[in-house]
């Protein structure tokens, strides 16, 4: 298994939206804000490129959290707005924009909500195309725990790989004596460590 590297990584955060967020009912919603806020903070700590989609922001998935537009404000400014599409991969706008800012990164770090409907399927979608994908799971959530379950199935089934947080930080940064190691660990220490136990 290679691993990723921030130089041949790209993140995109989909639909971590103040409805969906409600719809994510098989862990916490603290868990899964601190975790999207970790990831927004390691990629701009890192320099990897950062695309966010909502979907429907006028209707009961509502925009995206505060936490990324205060993160991410350049990313939040240029955020992909669909219209409804489920895969987001399937939209043209969301397509280019990824593209975009991969700049020929094959790797993605892909973390939303919910699992079973706006992961799953642009997951698959991109390991199909030929990007090697990797879904942070605790940085989302599903209606139900039997959801997550088939959804990460699913996706594993089709080579996509699963990680968590703490998983997909120490992967690509090797050696937190490092430069990166030292402007990762604070961030991983706020949003992850400090908090342990607070969540089963």
């Amino acid at each position: 298994m290679k691993q990723f590297t921030k130089d041949d990584t790209v993140m995109l955060l989909i639909d971590h939206q103040t409805g969906t967020l409600n719809f994510a009912a098989n862990r916490p919603h603290e868990m899964i804000v601190s975790r999207t806020r970790a990831l927004a903070k390691f990629a701009t700590a890192l320099n990897i490129p950062v695309v966010l989609t909502s979907s429907q922001e006028d209707h009961a998935q509502g925009p995206l959290i505060q936490d990324l537009q205060d993160l991410l404000p350049k990313e939040y400014a240029d955020r992909v707005k669909r219209e409804g599409i489920t895969n987001a991969w399937d939209d043209e706008n969301f397509k280019n924009a990824v593209l975009k800012a991969a700049g020929g990164r094959k790797n993605v770090i892909m973390a939303g909500l919910t699992n079973d409907v706006c992961i799953v399927w642009p997951s698959i979608s991109m390991q199909e195309e030929g990007f090697n994908v990797q879904v942070v799971l605790d940085a989302g959530g599903s209606p139900s725990q039997i959801a997550d379950d088939i959804a990460q199935q699913t996706w594993e089934s089709q080579g996509v790989r699963t990680t968590t947080i703490n998983q997909i930080i120490s992967e690509m940064v090797h050696n937190w004596a490092t430069e990166d190691g030292q402007k990762v660990l604070p961030i991983l220490f706020e949003e992850v460590m400090s908090k342990v136990g607070q969540f089963s």
